[in-house]
């Protein structure tokens, strides 16, 4: 399991930087879905199998809304690819970064760090979510309806900024 482990952490951290490297929506945002999709793995694998996947199924949702406006305001015939020298240049960049911050690192981290959650307590009759997903229903009621409203801001934000001819900021729409 440890593999797995290693191998979510390792695919996220280049999913990020294909997502902060690719001056294309297209790609960045198929960069974010994969991103998204081996951090709730990894996420999963920690012990969090039930908010992984809600997290999951709630970010793919909003990740269609954004890829689908992104396409629709992005009027590139031909976008810049993973295999372009401006975006290799920006991963090469990036994964200097990565290695160095390794490099300086490399000192406090330790396998058990990536130890899955089943695989550091032994005997452990609960997996680490039952606790927090019972927290988060009873004690984060208010949480949650300030998250509703901030999700309901956000949809009339994004509407007002492509609303297109009449008004707003995208005005060549």
């Amino acid at each position: 399991m440890i593999y797995f482990m290693c191998l979510f952490l390792f695919g996220l951290v280049v999913g990020l930087a294909a997502v902060a490297s690719n001056p294309s929506p297209y790609f960045a945002a198929l960069g974010l879905v994969g991103a998204a999709g081996l951090g709730c793995g990894a996420l999963g694998g920690y012990g969090g199998s039930f908010l992984s996947l809600i997290l999951f199924l709630i970010y793919l949702g909003g990740m269609l809304v954004v890829f689908a406006y992104s396409a629709a305001l992005a009027a590139e015939p031909y976008p810049e690819g993973w295999g372009s020298r401006s975006v290799a240049m920006y991963m090469g960049l990036y994964a200097g970064v990565i290695l160095a911050g390794y490099n300086i690192f490399v000192g406090a981290w330790s396998w058990e760090s990536v130890l899955p959650m089943g695989e550091r307590d032994y005997f452990s009759l609960f997996r680490g979510d039952l606790g927090g997903v019972a927290l988060m229903y009873s004690a984060g009621g208010g949480m949650l309806v300030v998250s509703a409203w901030v999700l309901l801001l956000t949809l009339f934000v994004v509407l007002e900024v492509t609303r297109g001819l009449a008004r707003g900021s995208i005005r060549a729409v």
